[in-house]
């Protein structure tokens, strides 16, 4: 079996303020060519660990490494390999799309012929030709972060930081943002993506690590750590108060859950469809009309309420 190529490693990565710990010994990898993402509530060291990994911080203890650099003694070399955005855009509002990019590309080295071509292609690629001439202080939120990665991108990195990247964004810019990053993903790009929206982390990343406190409290692909949760669960619908009590009585201690509001019982199941098929036969032995049923899955949701004890943000979102 081929040995797996990570181009991010972090072991035993420690950091504090005083006596405030923040990092308390953080364990990470990322292969190449995919995207992990890091969720957690407010202040659970996600952008801490963004910051030494892309080397804008010192950390007090660990090694960490990016495409084999050590991000503390080869730090240029690192910066060399990266790309890194933010969760507030890095851009100068008073220059236009086009010369943001421009001056970056004049930072990374590149000639005055190549900086203005990377540029054009990037603004193809972000949907900015429209609005290329225009100073940055004019653009929506949504065109300000898709300018903030291109200019991330402006040097080709193999390796992409995402710090929360959709920030405040509302949900059609927010799409299209995902858009952008599956086709990083797609050309191999090795993505590092800090969210604590879950359904980001459902869609874009091929594993999690979910942190909190300042520890890895669980690691996994989504559906390894939904699998955590527990089982899926048969909701049955019912038609008024008198049917769904009959109902609780005839599945007896199969029920885990009933809203009177709704006329619903909840059950959990084990085997979809060999349990489903056993409660309905005993609804239809006593012959209780069901109105509806349906069969809800664990969720991301599921898992960081009961890792964390804490509601993830779906709508909203502030800095830590």
């Amino acid at each position: 079996m081929a040995q797996k190529d990570y181009v991010i490693v972090a072991e035993g990565l420690k950091k504090s303020y005083g006596s405030n710990d923040v990092l308390k010994g953080i364990d990470l990898k990322v292969e190449r060519g995919t995207m992990l993402a890091l969720l957690g509530p407010n202040g659970a060291g996600k952008t801490t660990t963004v910051r030494i990994l892309s080397t804008l911080l010192k950390f007090d203890g660990g090694s960490v490494s990016v495409e084999g650099f050590d991000v503390t003694h080869d730090a240029d070399k690192v910066r060399s390999v990266i790309g890194l955005t933010g969760q507030s855009a890095a851009i100068d509002e008073l220059l236009t799309g086009r010369e943001n990019l421009v001056m970056m590309g004049k930072l990374y080295r590149l000639t005055k012929g190549s900086a203005k071509a990377r540029a054009e292609e990037l603004l193809k690629e972000f949907d900015l030709v429209k609005a290329a001439d225009r100073p940055a202080k004019t653009y929506s939120g949504g065109m300000r972060r898709r300018l903030d990665l291109a200019v991330s991108l402006i040097a080709t990195p193999p390796v992409i930081f995402l710090d929360e990247p959709t920030t405040g964004l509302d949900p059609r810019s927010r799409l299209a943002m995902w858009a952008i990053i599956k086709k990083l993903m797609a050309n191999g790009t090795t993505i590092l993506l800090t969210t604590q929206y879950l359904e980001e982390a459902d869609q874009l990343a091929d594993n999690i690590i979910v942190i909190d406190g300042g520890k890895v409290i669980a690691e996994g692909t989504a559906a390894q750590l939904k699998g955590k949760v527990g089982q899926d669960r048969l909701e049955l619908i019912f038609k008024d108060t008198e049917t769904l009590n009959e109902a609780k009585k005839a599945l007896g201690k199969a029920v885990v859950d009933t809203n009177e509001k709704d006329y619903s019982l909840t059950t959990v199941i084990a085997d979809t469809n060999g349990d489903v098929r056993k409660m309905l036969d005993i609804l239809a032995g006593k012959k209780i009309k069901l109105e509806s049923m349906a069969v809800h899955k664990p969720t991301l949701d599921d898992v960081f309420l009961s890792l964390t004890g804490k509601q993830a943000k779906t709508k909203k979102e502030g800095k830590k």
